[in-house]
């Protein structure tokens, strides 16, 4: 089997903005991954044959932005065991409101992990996805863990700076 990767799925190409924020999470972990357009609901068929042949292919994870109806991330997961992530895509008249509650509402037995709204969100699907990835890969789950060690390193630094700021006040 070949080195695995990770599976994007964007209901429409006009989400691409928002999932270029995924994929920079991802190429910052050195993480391969394959991006598509594809409809649960004007192409079916082409999700469907998709998930299998990428899931045969290696495939250990599904990211999946959708707004609107946003049912992609639900019929992706029906079609795998593997774990699926679902963006819910910021837009249309709710603001993704309806996109994160057709995301999140998925009946017993067929999960998807579901991320916030927007942007953040699509940034915390690349995260989950090295995290449940580096399970079966520790080189890659100690790029996620120094990932986070400089994080915090950032914040902590940020906080010294208001500190001192604070002394002059």
């Amino acid at each position: 089997m070949s080195k695995q990767f990770a599976v994007i799925i964007m209901g429409s190409d006009s989400d691409l903005p928002l999932v270029e924020n995924t994929l920079k999470v991802l190429k910052g972990f050195d993480i391969q991954y394959e991006v598509r357009v594809a409809s649960a609901h004007r192409t079916p068929e082409v999700v469907s044959s998709y998930v299998a042949d990428a899931e045969a292919r290696g495939a250990a994870v599904f990211i999946c932005a959708a707004g609107l109806a946003a049912h992609l991330a639900g019929a992706v997961a029906a079609r795998t065991t593997r774990p699926v992530i679902g963006i819910p895509v910021d837009g249309g008249p709710l603001n993704g409101v309806d996109a994160l509650y057709s995301t999140v509402m998925m009946p017993g037995g067929i999960p998807v992990a579901t991320v916030a709204v927007g942007k953040a969100g699509a940034k915390n699907a690349g995260y989950l996805a090295a995290q449940i990835m580096a399970l079966v890969d520790a080189d890659l789950d100690a790029r996620v863990k120094a990932d986070r060690k400089a994080a915090a390193q950032e914040v902590m630094a940020k906080d010294a700076a208001l500190q001192e700021k604070l002394k002059a006040l």
